[in-house]
């Protein structure tokens, strides 16, 4: 029996109401659905399905994807940041569609929704890894914590009355000291999200790399870095100065102490993101930003050599 796992935004009634016909459609492809519990409660499971077919509701622990062909995620990135929790533990690929605004990490739109479903039935699809960041957090030589990020992991204040003095450290050496609202270490992913909106610039996907990027930074050297894949970050927190956070992918936050240190390094574990077509970065680019093409003439024609 071929499962393909479904994580979906049901906050809205048209996405349920699309999530339903997935499931009836890749019921009649003999594809069987896993449902995440709290998400399926208000769908129409479709009871004229045969029993096998009937999607099998799961609860979401990290093994509820194990063993299925994929992650279909039926929303925007919120959702499919989400739905990354699941599938990377099970090594299992995540096919975006679209049903929120931007959706900059979908791969497909919820016009194009009939095709994406037509891939997966038939298999017709590639599946590239996608760079993790992992994090652990010391506090007097022990370790506090630890997490990961496809997106990226961010030390910020917790208050907004205090500045937050951080001492930044790239392989081992220290960097700069500043105050600031945050320090953002992203994945070339993460470069289109917070890291972007801080200043930081976009990095193609294929680049393997972590950028660093001061948030507000009271300094004369805070500029965005771009480090080695192989790189070690560390983020300092003052011992005398307020408490902060680290959060990864706004999901998983953890309290950071006053002398906190935060060591940010290339994850272990990839995220497995599907393809359907080779599509250039920057086709991407302007159609979610609707960025302004007008004018453009490309490449100019070259003579015929023959």
């Amino acid at each position: 029996m071929r499962e393909v796992l479904v994580v979906l935004h049901a906050g809205r009634a048209t996405n349920r109401r699309v999530a339903a016909r997935v499931a009836h459609r890749l019921a009649k492809d003999g594809i069987r659905l896993r449902v995440l519990a709290d998400e399926w409660s208000e769908v129409d499971n479709g009871t004229d399905m045969p029993p096998e077919l009937r999607p099998l509701v799961v609860d979401g622990t990290p093994a509820c994807a194990a063993e299925t062909e994929a992650v279909l995620v039926l929303g925007g990135d919120g959702t499919l940041l989400r739905a990354a929790d699941l599938a990377r533990p099970a090594k299992v690929p995540l096919l975006g569609v679209n049903l929120g605004r931007i959706g900059f990490l979908a791969e497909a739109e919820q016009e194009s929704l009939g095709e994406a479903l037509d891939a997966i039935v038939a298999g017709r699809y590639e599946v590239e890894e996608r760079m993790t960041i992992d994090a652990v957090v010391r506090h007097r030589g022990q370790i506090l914590d630890q997490t990961w990020a496809l997106n990226e992991g961010v030390v910020e204040k917790s208050t907004r009355e205090r500045i937050l003095e951080v001492v930044l450290e790239i392989d081992g050496r220290p960097v700069s000291s500043f105050g600031c609202d945050g320090v953002i270490c992203s994945t070339p992913t993460g470069s289109t999200a917070y890291a972007f909106s801080a200043g930081g610039p976009l990095i193609w996907p294929q680049v393997e790399a972590m950028l660093v990027v001061p948030s507000n930074a009271h300094a004369l050297f805070a500029r965005p870095l771009v480090v080695s894949p192989s790189s070690h970050v560390a983020v300092e927190i003052d011992a005398t100065g307020p408490p902060a956070v680290l959060d990864c992918d706004g999901r998983r936050v953890i309290d950071l102490p006053p002398g906190a240190r935060v060591e940010l390094c290339r994850g272990i574990e990839p995220v497995r993101m599907i393809r359907l077509q080779a599509q250039p970065f920057a086709d991407r680019l302007v159609r979610k930003f609707d960025l302004p093409v007008r004018g453009w003439r490309g490449a100019p024609d070259t003579p015929d050599e023959h």
